[in-house]
């Protein structure tokens, strides 16, 4: 009993980071109906950014502002210079480019701060059966959480973008900026993609850090519904802990079978997820 109580807080704290990055792709989906593959790069790059920060300073928090702000920049120039010019082109034109985008910023990584790995801090003590660590991972992306869904139901920005992204010729009809709302998606979700990758980077940080993590929190997205943000935090949670589960009785070795195993069954199954709408296509 003892075990499946320490699985189950140990799930938590990893499902509330899969819930995080998790609801980063659906930010971008909702706002421009494209699947972000380079969203862990993102994040890798502004990790790296935060321990470099952290080094000089000596500072976590200063170099934990800094990774959101280059987050941010990063998410809004990759709208700007590498989705905006393919908006007339078909969905997988930016799918494949963000896989590129992939590609390059994990090799640019290497080459700036080497493949080794490299110590990364905890926030806070990470010690007992849940820590103070956890305990912040599961309150900040709460927070988070509770913060996007406010801002996409009951405030104008959200209405906003979300008109820019379902009608955006209707919405330029009354005056919305579909591309200033498209931009703005993609920085708050690059933002939220940060901080998932500080949540899950320690304790070593490398180039390829979060490719499992991505894994996971497509897999939360998936389950949850990709244009549904309540549902990617369930399913953050809910996978979390399975997965928790799995690698405790099954083995570890077992984890990433699982995950995939549940993205084939939910996409074969119910493609539009466990909590999203299934839409009728009118042929």
């Amino acid at each position: 009993m003892q075990d499946f109580f320490d699985l189950t807080l140990g799930g938590i704290s990893a499902g509330a980071v899969y819930a995080a990055l998790g609801l980063a792709l659906v930010i971008i989906y909702r706002a421009t109906r494209v699947v972000n593959f380079a969203q862990p790069a993102l994040a890798l790059i502004s990790t790296y950014l935060a321990y470099s920060v952290t080094k000089a300073t000596g500072s976590y928090w200063l170099g934990f502002a800094v990774a959101i702000v280059a987050g941010t920049v990063l998410g809004v120039a990759t709208e700007r210079l590498l989705i905006r010019p393919l908006r007339d082109r078909s969905e997988l034109s930016s799918i494949i480019v963000t896989l590129g985008l992939l590609l390059v910023l994990q090799a640019v990584a290497g080459m700036i701060w080497s493949n080794e790995p490299l110590a990364f801090p905890y926030a806070f003590d990470f010690r007992g059966r849940f820590s103070a660590n956890d305990l912040f991972v599961v309150l900040i992306v709460v927070a988070i959480a509770a913060l996007v869904l406010v801002v996409f139901k009951y405030t104008p920005l959200g209405l906003r973008m979300r008109a820019a992204a379902f009608a955006p010729e209707v919405a330029r009809t009354l005056g919305v900026r579909v591309g200033l709302m498209l931009t703005v998606g993609w920085g708050l979700a690059a933002a939220v993609g940060s901080l998932a990758g500080l949540l899950a980077t320690p304790p070593f940080l490398f180039p390829n850090v979060l490719d499992g993590v991505f894994v996971y929190a497509l897999t939360a997205a998936v389950l949850g519904g990709l244009d549904n943000p309540l549902g990617t935090i369930a399913g953050g949670f809910v996978l979390g802990v399975g997965l928790s589960y799995v690698s405790g009785y099954l083995g570890p070795e077992m984890v990433t079978i699982a995950a995939l195993a549940i993205l084939v069954v939910v996409l074969t199954l119910r493609p539009s997820g466990l909590f999203g709408r299934a839409k009728v296509r009118r042929v």
